[in-house]
């Protein structure tokens, strides 16, 4: 078998990993948790803890757009502010506890759904998935 070339490759795998994507994240549960507010909460969960302006940063948008998504997310209690230890100017925000279980509602939905994808596939393509997994998480770290 000859090897793809790399650029055909890229394209390729990167279609396909965002078309799965797209996909994973339409199965959630029933909420009215946007996109935006669901990626701000899962990056204050990864971080631990983020001023508005570096969430902001991590996600890419404006401050006075994370303002909003913030204030929607502390108003369903999903969110919370501390004072910032050394600076009084600024706040913390960090994911509470029921920001913690939404979370981990959307991702049993989100895992069920794939592992239910992957439930169909033969074994010989779960095996070249999970090397495959091995891979693109090294390519990531890079």
């Amino acid at each position: 078998m000859v090897a793809e070339p790399a650029t055909e490759l890229a394209v390729r795998l990167r279609d396909a990993i965002t078309r799965l994507n797209r996909r994973v994240r339409q199965a959630r549960p029933v909420g009215d948790l946007t996109v935006t507010q669901l990626s701000a909460l899962t990056s204050l969960e990864l971080a631990g803890a983020l001023t508005p302006r570096e969430l902001a940063d991590v996600e890419r948008v404006q401050p006075p757009t994370m303002t909003k998504i913030v204030a929607k997310l502390e108003a369903r209690g999903l969110v919370q502010r501390t004072p910032h230890p050394t600076d009084k100017r600024q706040v913390i925000l960090s994911s509470t506890g029921l920001g913690r279980d939404i979370l981990g509602q959307y991702e049993r939905v989100r895992d069920e759904w794939l592992a239910a994808r992957l439930a169909e596939l033969t074994p010989d393509e779960r095996d070249v998935l999970s090397h495959a997994a091995e891979v693109l998480s090294r390519i990531a770290r890079n």
